[in-house]
């Protein structure tokens, strides 16, 4: 006699979503592996463009997983609020195309040293490298603070998950916006301490969240059309 399980739809949507939610986090390595792009001599020197291409497709992964997100938990959220989840779904597709922006940047920078122009293309290869940073800045930084507050508040009125989870989110955007904001200023450095530090609650919400909707699954059953 043999049994066969099959997980609820509800249960299917949580998965999805979470596991979706983990994956934004593969692009990590990134950014030692841009390190080299950053060099002034980059043009000159040898063995960088590799590790500058397998990020590129790390972000590109990135990018088709936050949008996957949004899609996943959309018929579950627009119940809650249709013009919040509509926002949050649009906020993701805004921020995965600022991702596919940023790769072709360094892309174009890769075609530059590969061709062999040498110190001749310096400045177009710092350029591209420039606008890369400012991009990500917009994409990385800001657009993932109001995607979470979003779906914070989001989560917090339908009780799908614990409402401390919710709120960490809610919370996480504004440190977030706060750092975003001070390193258009040239308050903080791209790439410092501080800058880390006003990205760390949003991303403990989103590792927390995907782990949780994959081992638990939603606090509360949604109607899923």
């Amino acid at each position: 006699m043999s049994t066969s399980y099959s997980l609820s739809p509800d249960r299917k949507v949580s998965l999805t979503a979470g596991l979706f939610y983990l994956l934004t986090f593969v692009s990590i390595p990134s950014i030692s592996l841009y390190a080299g792009i950053h060099d002034p001599g980059y043009m000159t020197s040898v063995g960088a463009d590799t590790k500058v291409i397998i990020g590129g497709l790390l972000e590109i992964t990135v990018a088709l997983a936050g949008i996957a997100t949004a899609l996943v938990l959309y018929p579950v959220l627009k119940k809650q609020h249709r013009v919040m989840s509509m926002g949050l779904l649009l906020s993701r597709v805004l921020e995965a195309s600022t991702m596919f922006a940023g790769v072709a940047f360094l892309l174009g920078t890769v075609s530059l040293h590969q061709s062999g122009l040498g110190t001749s293309g310096n400045v177009t290869a710092q350029a591209l490298v420039a606008l890369y940073d400012r991009i990500f800045l917009l994409g990385q930084s800001f657009l993932p603070a109001i995607n979470d507050l979003l779906l914070g508040l989001l989560l917090y009125r339908s009780g799908l998950v614990p409402r401390l989870l919710a709120m960490i989110g809610i919370i996480g955007a504004f440190p977030l916006i706060a750092g975003y904001l001070a390193t258009m200023f040239g308050s903080i450095g791209q790439h410092s301490v501080l800058a880390g530090l006003s990205a760390l609650p949003v991303a403990v919400f989103e590792f927390f969240l995907g782990l949780y909707l994959v081992i638990k699954g939603f606090r509360v059953v949604p109607t899923i059309k």
